[in-house]
């Protein structure tokens, strides 16, 4: 079993808070400032996230498809929030992992975003296009060229 094979095993919001978990530690050990701390722009950018993901989560539950990435979707949701990027829930996280840096402002919180990025955006979100397609074909692939992966 590879890495990303791993990966697929757990839900992005327990990795996002597992990233969290080992930034505050190595904050405790070394927190290196690497902006000054942003506390209001943190706080809004952590609720603006919440928000874009709880609406995607929401329109998942309405359609009453799986919700978890390696669940099998029965339904291609392309409106709402879906019509600006093909990740809100994915985009949320990252958004509240930002906020979280705002707010403290050290390297460890910083760095947390990037490997979530970088975990989400090569892992999970080429595992879930491929599927995608498979599933719905021609209607995944036309959505895929309207709407951006991200923003």
């Amino acid at each position: 079993m590879n890495i990303n094979e791993r990966l697929l095993g757990f839900r992005p919001p327990r990795i996002a808070m597992l990233l969290a978990i080992i930034a505050v530690v190595f904050n405790q050990v070394s927190a290196i400032a690497v902006f000054p701390a942003f506390p209001a722009a943190g706080v809004l950018t952590a609720l603006l996230g919440f928000a874009i993901m709880l609406r995607a989560w929401w329109l998942f539950k309405q359609k009453e498809t799986a919700i978890c990435p390696t669940g099998k979707a029965t339904v291609l949701i392309s409106h709402d929030v879906y019509a600006l990027t093909r990740n809100p829930m994915y985009l949320g996280i990252i958004m509240m992992l930002t906020g979280l840096a705002l707010l403290v402002g050290t390297l460890p919180f910083y760095l947390v975003v990037a490997i979530y990025f970088v975990i989400i955006n090569c892992v999970f979100c080429s595992y879930e296009e491929h599927i995608l397609e498979e599933l719905f074909g021609k209607n995944f692939v036309t959505y895929q060229h309207n709407v951006r992966r991200w923003l």
